[in-house]
Order: C-alpha cells, then structure tokens, then sequence
C-alpha cells in the first residue's frame, strides 16, 4: 500500500487552517473495511464544519463524499470484497487517499458510473433524491422555486424535478449562471424583486415549494414567492444561517409551512442509504441527471478549492483527487 495521508484542520477558521499530514489507516476492524480513495466530492457543508458551524471534535479530517476501491476487509464483513467499486457519504474523514469506515456505510458503485461522477454526485444526488422523493409529497404540474440552481445540489435537484412532471422555476445569482440552466424559467433577478417575478410567472399564486439552500440572503424571498400553505424546504446555509423565525410570518405570509432537513436523517440506516442511492444511480444512468464537474483540485490543493467555493467562483460539482 502507498504512504497514506490526509488534509487535517486542527482549529476552526478560514481555509488556511487545513494542513497536509501522513497517517497510518490501519487494519479494518471485524465490520469495518479501509478504502483507497480515487476521487472526493467538494461539499458546502465542508467549510460548515471548518468554520465551527457545524461542531466537530479538533482536529478533524473534513469531507464526507467519496469514491474508491476496497483495500482491505474485516472479518464479518459479507457481500462485499477486495477490489469492489464503492463510495461513502457518511460522517467525516474523506479528505485522504485512504479511508476507514463502517461496512454498512459505503454503497457499491455501478459499473457505469465513474469514480470521479460517483464522487461529484453521491452527496449532491442523495440530497436532491430526498428534497424531491422524501421531504413533500409532489405531483405533476406542481411549481417549485429552486435557489442555486447551478449549484451543485441545484444543477441535480432541477432535472430530477422537471422528470418527476414539475414546473421548476430556477434561480441564479447571475445572468450567466442562470443561462447554463435548463428549466421553465431561470431567473437572476436580486432577491428584493424575486418574489413578484415569480408571482409573476405563476399568475399571482406563487410556487408550491421553495427549494432555499442559501440561507439568510434568501429567506425573505423565499417565503414571499410561496403560494397559500406552500412548503419553504430550507436545507442550507451558504450565506449564512437563517435569523431567528417568528411563527407569525409563516402565518402573514399565508398559513406556510417549513422543514429543515438534512441528508442523514433520510439515509439513517443502510436501507435507506441503499434506496437513496439505487434511485440516484438510475437517474445517472438514465442520463435524467449528470455529474456536472465543474473544476477539478489536487486533494494537497483543497484550501485553495475552499476559497473558489466561498466567493461563488465554482460552476457545478468540484472533485478533489488524491
């Protein structure tokens, strides 16, 4: 096996603070199985938990997404082997060529799937397999807002829709990234015009469901464009975390309703990320959504991958390459 090693921030703070260090992965408990890594997926929630945002024990191994192959096994481990195609999404620890995780965390890859595509998709794809599948019951012909729609849940979140029959109206920070979506209408009006474009658009009634992985910026905007008892599915913070909420805007604005939901309560336990993953992987290979790699990093590189991610100068997915 290669000389092992991993990107490690030792204390919260901008993206200077990750640090190239060697380790040894071990020998993969009886349910466990180490994976040497081929590609890592680039995630928001990254620099959450390098911030301090979200808590985690210093120092940390930041990262939840990648893909690779089976190096070595436990003993309790069945139906999987050595040389097996797989990824992981689960917890931390993916900025590193290997990777020790629990056997029932990782999901096989298919054959027609690359390592690079599995990696740049898994979380994203997951994300969007539960926004679309799991968090609101939706029919044909209903109206969704999606913010960030070049983003990189947004660029998987819009095809998913518009195939399950709804009418998406994406929205973009700029006039070009508006133009590389595909959907009913794409929008970069600023968010103090947003909602009477939408209104707009939709005959004065307003969207069905807000898909907001912005945050503070966009909350206001986001539950101005609802409709009557619409659904506000707030599930990022990449402007910031949401103000406190007082109840009776939900009420002003029209009896709405709002969920914040995140990724691992909708794969807690390995049914489930098995059927997120077997629904994600059918739309990779359908070509219903795609694994839109936007750049590619030096995994030694990955502070500098941060700061393009933060001032919104990436396009689509980011993969980290050890």
């Amino acid at each position: 096996m290669t000389q092992a090693w991993r990107m490690v921030a030792r204390s919260h703070g901008g993206p200077e603070v990750i640090e190239r260090e060697e380790f040894d992965p071990g020998i993969p408990g009886e349910k466990d199985v180490l994976i040497e890594q081929d590609a890592i997926g680039l995630n928001f929630i990254d620099t959450y938990y390098r911030t301090g945002l979200y808590p985690a024990p210093l120092p940390t191994v930041l990262g939840s997404e990648s893909a690779g192959r089976i190096a070595a096994i436990g003993s309790g481990v069945a139906g999987l082997a050595v040389g097996d195609k797989v990824g992981c999404v689960s917890g931390l620890g993916a900025y590193a060529t290997h990777r020790m995780v629990p056997a029932d965390s990782i999901v096989k890859i298919p054959d027609a799937v690359s390592m690079e595509d599995a990696a740049a998709m898994m979380l994203k794809g997951m994300t969007a397999c539960y926004l679309a599948e799991d968090s609101v019951a939706l029919r044909a012909g209903q109206v969704a807002l999606v913010h960030a729609a070049a983003g990189g849940v947004g660029s998987v979140l819009v095809p998913w829709l518009r195939d399950k029959g709804m009418i998406v109206i994406a929205h973009c920070g700029t006039a070009e990234k508006a133009a590389l979506v595909e959907a009913d209408h794409s929008l970069h009006e600023p968010f103090d015009k947003l909602s009477a474009k939408v209104r707009d658009l939709t005959g004065g009634h307003g969207v069905d469901v807000v898909y907001d992985g912005v945050g503070k910026d966009s909350w206001r905007a986001s539950l101005a464009s609802l409709k009557r008892r619409g659904l506000m599915v707030s599930y990022g913070n990449a402007s910031g975390a949401v103000p406190p909420v007082s109840l009776l805007d939900l009420s002003d604005g029209g009896s709405l309703y709002v969920t914040r939901p995140k990724l691992f309560d909708y794969i807690a336990t390995p049914d489930e990320l098995g059927h997120s993953a077997e629904r994600l992987f059918n739309r990779m290979t359908r070509g219903v959504v795609k694994a839109t790699i936007g750049q590619r990093f030096a995994l030694a590189d990955v502070a500098e991958a941060h700061r393009a991610m933060e001032s919104r100068a990436t396009r689509g997915s980011t993969v980290l390459l050890p």
